[in-house]
């Protein structure tokens, strides 16, 4: 495994791989690595021949008063688990490397960018997008791979692919979950054990809804996963909403594939999840 930290090098050496015929498997990643992101590595080691994990905080995405310079940094223990898990590079570029003072280029993506999270976090979406069309350039990469439980990221970055027709492939990989259900975050770090214990009803509520939106109204369904975030001690709810699955459209009545995806503070801490939704066959739910 080798550690890159110039992005003209690890295009170089990544153009050095496709002149040689290698597919390339890109895990995009703020580092503090845990079972979510080695189940990405692990799909990229066995779909790709090289396979590149970047590791990079990224300032354009934070938004004033978050959590930039405390963000956790462990960069010895992401570089264990990446070489534990047969990772080829891990490029770790500098911030001036990546964004230097001179930078003026930002990709929009619009609508969907000001919806669910954008709402909340102004240009948060504008800097992913940006940066993720850095890292695709950069890596030449064939696939990249990203997890469901950011959805409105993954709907901006396929969007992103599609509209400026990057070679890469969006591979989607399901959500990983502790045992409890808690989905996992780098930010779960920040919870103390009473509060991370309430945050499992965010998951629970979530679960149970799935359930309701096979036969229930929408109005229904959403109500009662509002009521119920809205009792856990210490919450606070940014949204709750139900969109459609291909499009982040608000559902409505004839909607068969939904997405349920909530923002809930959990004292100091902002957690995000969500659920795929189907209708039952010839239900209408209302």
């Amino acid at each position: 495994m080798k550690i890159i930290k110039i992005a003209s090098q690890m295009q170089k050496i990544a153009l050095k791989h496709i002149k040689d015929g290698d597919e390339i498997g890109l895990v995009p990643t703020m580092g503090a690595l845990h079972e979510g992101h080695i189940s990405l590595i692990a799909k990229s080691v066995k779909n790709d021949d090289i396979t590149i994990v970047s590791i990079f905080v990224n300032p354009v995405q934070f938004c004033p008063n978050e959590d930039y310079l405390k963000y956790p940094r462990p960069a010895k223990k992401d570089k264990e688990i990446c070489k534990k898990n047969h990772v080829d590079y891990v490029f770790m570029p500098s911030a001036n490397d990546m964004f230097p003072s001179d930078h003026k280029t930002f990709i929009e993506i619009k609508t969907l960018q000001d919806i669910l999270c954008g709402a909340f976090r102004i240009n948060h979406f504008r800097g992913v997008a940006t940066v993720v069309a850095k890292l695709f350039n950069i890596s030449c990469a064939d696939r990249a791979y990203f997890g469901v439980k950011d959805f409105q990221q993954l709907k901006i970055v396929e969007k992103m692919g599609k509209d400026l027709n990057f070679r890469t492939k969006i591979i989607p990989c399901s959500v990983v979950r502790e045992r409890n259900g808690l989905a996992l975050s780098s930010r779960n770090s920040y919870l103390s054990a009473e509060e991370k214990k309430r945050s499992l009803n965010i998951s629970k509520s979530l679960k149970e809804a799935a359930e309701d939106f096979k036969s229930r109204d929408l109005n229904f369904v959403k109500k009662t996963v509002i009521n119920k975030l809205k009792k856990i001690p210490g919450s606070e709810i940014d949204y709750a909403e139900i969109v459609n699955f291909d499009d982040l459209s608000p559902a409505n009545k004839n909607t068969k594939k939904a997405v349920f995806a909530v923002a809930v503070w959990i004292g100091k801490t902002r957690l995000i999840d969500n659920i795929m939704m189907i209708k039952d066959k010839g239900r209408s739910g209302q």
